[in-house]
């Protein structure tokens, strides 16, 4: 009797099936490169994704905790890139907290996916999102900021997450966001979405207006208290 696959031979086993399945099919995403990776926060595999349709050239990545293809209820976070908060440790945003809450929630499980889109500032840039700020600076909150600058509030799209679950061969998920855009966002590209994982993290006072926008003016479910300093 053969061994039990491990996560990752599994992941190149599935990159295998889509590379024969995509044989003339120009359009089909596939799997480009599988390896292992050990975090802080608990090991991991890291697949890289070859996407015809997404023509920005961003390379994006999923981070697969156990054996997800097949799997109903998978536990899924969408992380879009923030380099001031994940990597340089800003305090104006909450996203390096909950990339490592994400992180550390899904290694403690049997199986999860975190997706690492390439979608800096809401989808608007780094360098315009280093704009946004310095209009923050003068009292314009994010939502304003990026309209001064010609952008909507928020210019991500999930299209390519959704067709990131659909090579991993996940059967359903449970979304860890308070954004019900990107629950809708899945849904409407095929995804079965079986519930929501709350995802909200104590607010400091570095990003207590950060949120209470998100909350008031993008509609996130998060409950930041209005009284607060």
């Amino acid at each position: 009797m053969s061994a039990p696959l491990t996560p990752r031979q599994a992941l190149q086993r599935r990159a295998q099936a889509l590379d024969a399945a995509a044989q003339g099919v120009p359009d089909a995403i596939r799997i480009a490169a599988v390896a292992d990776l050990p975090t802080r926060f608990g090991d991991f595999c890291i697949v890289a994704f070859h996407d015809p349709l997404d023509t920005s050239g961003r390379e994006h990545v999923a981070l697969v905790h156990g054996l997800v293809e097949g799997v109903q209820d998978v536990p899924v976070r969408l992380h879009s890139e923030c380099l001031t908060g994940d990597a340089l440790g800003s305090l104006r945003c909450d996203c390096r907290d909950q990339l490592e809450a994400a992180l550390r929630l899904l290694s403690s499980g049997p199986c999860g996916a975190l997706l690492y889109l390439r979608q800096e500032g809401r989808g608007i840039g780094l360098a315009n999102k280093i704009k946004a700020y310095a209009l923050q600076d003068t009292g314009l909150d994010t939502v304003d900021a990026n309209l001064r600058l010609g952008f909507r509030d928020d210019e991500r799209s999930y299209t390519t997450a959704a067709r990131m679950l659909r090579a991993l061969g996940v059967g359903s998920v449970r979304v860890l966001t308070n954004n019900p855009n990107k629950i809708k966002q899945l849904q409407d590209n095929g995804v079965i979405v079986s519930g929501r994982l709350p995802h909200a993290l104590p607010p400091t006072a570095h990003n207590r207006d950060y949120l209470r926008t998100k909350q008031h003016r993008s509609g996130h479910l998060l409950d930041v208290p209005d009284d607060e300093p």
